[in-house]
């Protein structure tokens, strides 16, 4: 009679399945720690942001530590827009002046942290919000662009403002709330050695804490599936010297550059896997990190 019952209910069978194939990665990646960088579509979307909210608190009640990274370049955008200052872009990295950059830090640090922290405390997780400034999280060094003309084949130096680079990561505050069970949420703000306050790449701080903290995986969240090749098709695994060649030869363009080197870099140093996901799926994390395929694409050393 109970069998039968259960086989009228395949989706709590699929449930119960599901849960299963789950137990190998939660003792596997129990007391270990995930960047994971929020950013995307899902951070405009309620339904999105809540559903991810629940995902990191799961993951914190399972044993993991996650440490959350978000962006926010569309939030920026519209308050620019709404304040009439005009903003430009170089590979995919905003050009910020000393009128942006106060906009920068006042979204970054203040709105969407905030909203985010919210979601988070508000799906039963304990999570505190702060920027790079904080506890000198991050320290940062203005970003060094060049270009070369196509033409004259002279290189010369782009000149992006107060976009910043991490110099160093100070992980003490971290640790201290890893230890006290408190979900950390990164806004990428630097600081930088006088005083001067730089708008970091949030895919660049996310790879930079994961390297400093010795981070079990990277995550990013984006917009699209994955890393697609020159056909298009989505590349579920690829090392970091596949990566790299992709970069070489222009198979990787725009705003997803900077991704997978960031990726890259923190494969090189201290973390194990990187991942790229689609955040408009609902509950990717958890389907990447607790599910013997994944989604998206994973990066690892050789």
């Amino acid at each position: 009679m109970i069998n039968e019952h259960i086989k009228q209910e395949p989706e709590k069978l699929g449930i119960a399945q599901t849960l299963s194939e789950a137990l190998p990665f939660m003792r596997r990646f129990k007391g270990r720690t995930f960047v994971i960088k929020f950013g995307g579509h899902a951070m405009g979307n309620d339904n999105l942001a809540d559903l991810f909210a629940r995902d990191v608190v799961l993951l914190k009640h399972v044993g993991i530590n996650p440490v959350v990274v978000h962006g926010g370049g569309p939030q920026i955008g519209n308050m620019l827009e709404r304040l009439r200052i005009k903003s430009s872009f170089v590979d995919g990295l905003r050009v910020t002046d000393s009128a942006t950059v106060e906009i920068v830090e006042m979204v970054l640090a203040g709105s969407i942290n905030k909203q985010v922290v919210t979601a988070i405390n508000r799906a039963g997780g304990c999570a505190v919000g702060l920027s790079g400034k904080d506890a000198k999280l991050i320290s940062a060094v203005p970003l060094k662009r060049t270009s070369k003309d196509p033409d004259s084949q002279i290189e010369r130096v782009l000149d992006l403002g107060f976009v910043g680079d991490p110099s160093h990561i100070d992980p003490t505050v971290l640790n201290k709330f890893a230890a006290a069970d408190i979900i950390p949420v990164i806004a990428p703000i630097g600081l930088g050695e006088e005083g001067q306050t730089f708008n970091i790449n949030a895919d660049t701080v996310a790879g930079a804490v994961a390297s400093a903290i010795g981070a079990a995986k990277l995550v990013m969240m984006t917009d699209v599936e994955g890393l697609m090749d020159s056909s298009g098709q989505l590349v579920p695994r690829l090392t970091e010297t596949e990566a790299a060649a992709m970069l070489r030869d222009g198979t990787i363009s725009g705003g997803m550059i900077p991704k997978i080197e960031t990726c890259v870099a923190a494969i090189q140093g201290k973390t194990e896997a990187a991942h790229i996901l689609d955040g408009r799926v609902p509950h990717v994390l958890l389907l990447e990190i607790f599910t013997e395929h994944g989604v998206g694409t994973m990066i690892k050393a050789e």
